[in-house]
């Protein structure tokens, strides 16, 4: 739960969205549909969203580019996070990172257990900072979008949120403007 001061203003941030798939597209990306209207119903600019293939080279390329990209402060991914044999979003993202924050997969973990039991378990959700870009790694279902979003993420991009979140070491020529 966010312990946010109401009398303060939140910053709105640029954030991209990877849906890492070999069989999604636009029209039926149900998670990165879902982590869109999230991120824009809490006030957020989606400044870019793509697919690529399960493959580590794509998935890295993309990323990379957002992190390089100064409009870019987050990058949320989907998919490419299970012990399927083409599961490969840790691998190829975790070497981007200059720190890894290794209690968002613990907590991501934690929570979910309430939704799924032991399953999470194979849950290899992952977080980062790559040159002040979060970098946070989603399963790919919906449910496990919508678990890390509204028991993770969202409050840790709450600008409002204390004792602490991630906005002060962000990207600031990413912070769009402020929302009240």
């Amino acid at each position: 739960m966010s312990h946010a001061h109401a009398d303060s203003v939140a910053a709105s941030l640029s954030v991209a969205v990877l849906t890492i798939s070999d069989t999604r597209e636009l029209a039926n990306d149900t998670s990165g549909n879902y982590l869109v209207q999230a991120l824009e119903q809490d006030g957020h600019v989606v400044h870019d969203r793509r697919i690529v293939k399960d493959d580590i080279y794509a998935i890295r390329a993309a990323v990379s580019a957002w992190i390089a990209d100064p409009q870019v402060a987050v990058v949320l991914t989907t998919g490419g996070t299970g012990f399927a044999g083409r599961d490969s979003t840790p691998e190829a993202v975790s070497v981007l990172f200059d720190k890894t924050i290794d209690g968002f997969g613990e907590l991501f973990r934690r929570v979910s257990h309430d939704e799924i039991g032991t399953s999470t378990i194979q849950s290899r959700a992952v977080a980062g900072l790559a040159n002040r870009t979060l970098i946070c790694c989603l399963p790919g279902s919906t449910g496990a979008c919508r678990t890390g979003w509204e028991q993770i993420i969202r409050a840790q991009l709450d600008s409002r949120t204390r004792p602490c979140n991630f906005v002060a070491n962000l990207k600031q020529s990413a912070l769009c403007a402020t929302r009240g």
